[in-house]
């Protein structure tokens, strides 16, 4: 496998990208030599403007093209790698009852007052994402969707009442931070209600970053574009690991 690469435009290993921002600058010649030493000092050298439009009064947007001279060493990447095998909801199914022998309680919903649930439903309702089925399809799952704007005493009541194995929740608002705040305090507060006890803890959201998991006190971090099946095969994964070191 290569290890060091660059950007691939028309030729490998050319360097040549292309970016698109908004300048708050009316269009015109002024507006295009702006973008382009923004460009370059961005490190895209020579940088060509091959778009630009007016887009209301005083605002310009860009598409800027050119070779930068960057050049990435794979051994330098850090992500999440997932640990785990993806399952079908069969083998979901089957693995859940061979593990816990009853069904897996899952409670879910967005805290703070997040009201965005596009993501936690993607995750939980039946109708699901990307061609998968959400979480309440699966059999050996019992899924309780608490919904938007949950706050976190409420959602640590709920899932202790239902004696929850995991609690997922969902954050788009992301101003100020909105979002690890709010992840910083579910996990305080699990932590001081349950301690070792408590739940599976599950964030995701479009603006996470999955390496902060251990940093927000939670077990896992799902970022953008991840699916219901990824999400049960690791709760099976994670609750058989815990399973067997307790």
């Amino acid at each position: 496998m290569t290890r060091h690469v660059r950007p691939y435009g028309d030729t490998t290993g050319d360097g040549m990208v292309q970016t698109s921002f908004t300048l708050p600058v009316p269009p015109g010649p002024k507006a295009d030599g702006a973008a382009r030493l923004l460009a370059e000092r961005m490190g895209i050298d020579p940088a060509t403007v091959v778009h630009s439009h007016g887009i209301g009064d005083g605002f310009t947007f860009f598409v800027v093209y050119g070779p930068v001279r960057h050049v990435i060493d794979l051994a330098d990447v850090r992500v999440v790698e997932r640990e785990y095998p993806l399952l079908s909801p069969a083998e979901v199914n089957a693995a859940v009852k061979r593990v816990l022998r009853r069904k897996l309680v899952v409670v879910g919903g967005c805290i703070g007052t997040d009201a965005h649930t596009v993501g936690i439903d993607a995750i939980l309702n039946i109708k699901g994402f990307a061609g998968e089925k959400g979480l309440e399809y699966y059999r050996e799952l019992r899924v309780v969707n608490l919904g938007a704007q949950v706050s976190v005493p409420e959602l640590v009541r709920r899932a202790r009442a239902e004696k929850a194995d995991a609690v997922l929740v969902s954050q788009v608002v992301t101003q100020r931070d909105a979002h690890l705040l709010n992840t910083r305090e579910l996990a305080a507060a699990f932590r001081e209600a349950l301690g070792a006890r408590r739940p599976l803890l599950v964030a995701g959201g479009p603006r996470f970053d999955p390496l902060m998991a251990d940093e927000l006190g939670v077990d896992r971090v799902f970022g953008r574009g991840t699916t219901p099946g990824e999400v049960a095969s690791y709760l099976v994964h994670a609750v058989h690991a815990r399973k067997e070191s307790a």
